[in-house]
């Protein structure tokens, strides 16, 4: 993954505020617990649910059951987006992700990012990668990888607009 265009959004920020730099930006998104994805419906309806993921090769990953309604979602329109941050309005910074959801099935990909998610949770999430899918105790589920084509971040206190565009 290449380094983004970082740039900040005069008309959403202090007038004395600098951008939020990419590594700041993705520290964030390495270190989040929990994440809240937009899909959308087969009738338009947007859908709205908390998740965990991990960053890894420069996409965001995550999993979901096959018959979970953002599962059913991505059949149809593969946009999402994902958000991240803290519900202060003075402190931390709230990160956007957009892109598409892509189904992961190699296996080796799949092992790769059931390290990432035992190494992040200190093995409370534990996954085996086999015949396409993530494996444990309670059955299959479905691996999707997403590739940003833009994330923005927005720094609160200092109140700044930041948009890295990939």
């Amino acid at each position: 993954m290449h380094e983004p265009i970082t740039k900040i959004d005069p008309r959403f920020s202090n007038p004395d505020t600098t951008a939020t730099n990419w590594d700041e930006t993705r520290r964030v998104i390495e270190t989040a617990e929990l994440f809240w994805i937009s899909t959308v419906r087969a009738d338009g309806r947007p859908h709205v649910t908390p998740l965990v993921a991990v960053w890894l090769d420069g996409a965001i990953h995550f999993s979901t059951g096959a018959t979970e309604q953002k599962a059913m979602n991505l059949r149809g329109n593969p946009h999402v987006i994902l958000t991240t941050g803290c519900n202060t309005w003075d402190g931390g910074l709230d990160v956007v992700i957009e892109g598409d959801a892509v189904q992961t099935t190699d296996d080796d990909v799949l092992e790769r990012l059931a390290e990432a998610w035992t190494k992040k949770w200190d093995g409370r999430w534990q996954y085996e990668a086999h015949d396409g899918s993530f494996h444990h105790e309670d059955g299959a589920a479905l691996v999707f990888s997403v590739t940003p084509i833009k994330i923005l971040a927005f720094a609160k206190g200092s109140f700044s607009h930041t948009s890295h565009q990939f």
